[in-house]
């Protein structure tokens, strides 16, 4: 039988071993609790207003940007991006603005910029799109707000002393694709179809390459913009679009005159360079995406692989 004292050193020595095993326990987690408190704070949307130019500003999350302009007579919002997004920016200006969003227009039918829409109708928002984009918006069921207002070739919506004019193109990047210019600042906004100090995306998903072409031939010779907003990549002006549509038809044109000599795919990704334009960003990633997408494009919308003329 052991003594009281004996009994009572187990004891002690037990409560420390305890007490030890949990303060190591405790701070081994600390790490652990460090590093996902750290990959949560990653995983969250990072959101930005930036003024553009007078009324005018473009809201970014992540690569995706959007714009929107502030008048005395209401917040006429372009795409809204996402259901988060969305959320977020319509909380956002409700806090800085005493004026509602009077209206939300969608660039076109894509659902990585037309989700989102039901929180602006629920702050009273009507909503516009192409007459293609709302067709397809409700043909596809994509789950966002149904477009209220439709147009074929132009829109104006006047707000006060701004307005915003829009105007459809023709084919370019899915449906209903559209330009917005907003005045008096003169803010060009363009979503996919212009892409400004980067390559367009991959291999072209849901691109028509000479719509492509003839969009932008028509966006610079309309009256002269002061700055654009792509829907991704960088803002600019006239000289950085001017930029872009040189890169397009340098590809367009290797592309389809290398399917012309009978070159396969990988002959054309092989041996397309394009160095005068190998500044623009993800160049090394995706130029041979870029031609993969074009060679799909004339396949698949030209029947280039038909041709008799081909060598």
């Amino acid at each position: 039988m052991k003594s009281s004292r004996s009994s009572g050193m187990y004891s002690q020595k037990h409560r420390l071993s305890h007490q030890s095993k949990v303060e190591w326990l405790a701070m081994s987690l600390i790490p652990l609790l460090f590093m996902f408190a750290l990959s949560a704070a990653a995983d969250q949307p990072k959101y930005e207003i930036k003024q553009i130019k007078g009324n005018v500003y473009r809201f970014s999350t992540g690569s995706h940007h959007s714009a929107f302009m502030v008048t005395d007579e209401g917040i006429f919002v372009a795409d809204p991006i996402s259901d988060a997004a969305a959320d977020y920016l319509t909380k956002e200006l409700k806090k800085r603005y005493k004026q509602p969003i009077k209206y939300l227009a969608y660039s076109h039918n894509h659902p990585d910029h037309a989700l989102g829409g039901y929180a602006f109708e629920e702050a009273g928002a009507t909503t516009i799109a192409h007459e293609y984009a709302a067709d397809d918006i409700i043909a596809t069921k994509l789950p966002t707000a149904a477009p209220e207002l439709t147009f074929k070739d132009d829109m104006h919506v006047d707000l006060g002393e701004s307005y915003v004019q829009m105007h459809y193109h023709g084919p370019n990047n899915g449906r209903g694709n559209i330009s917005f210019r907003f005045m008096p600042a003169n803010v060009m906004f363009v979503v996919d179809w212009v892409v400004i100090g980067r390559m367009p995306y991959k291999n072209l998903p849901g691109y028509d390459i000479q719509g492509m072409i003839h969009s932008t031939e028509e966006l610079l010779a309309m009256p002269e913009f002061d700055v654009l907003i792509g829907g991704h990549a960088d803002t600019g002006k006239r000289e950085d679009v001017e930029r872009y549509l040189g890169y397009l038809k340098a590809l367009y044109v290797a592309v389809r005159d290398g399917m012309l000599e009978g070159k396969s795919l990988e002959q054309l990704q092989r041996e397309i360079r394009l160095p005068e334009y190998s500044d623009l960003k993800m160049y090394d990633e995706w130029l041979a995406l870029n031609i993969e997408g074009v060679y799909r494009t004339l396949n698949n919308m030209s029947y280039m692989n038909m041709r008799p003329d081909r060598d």
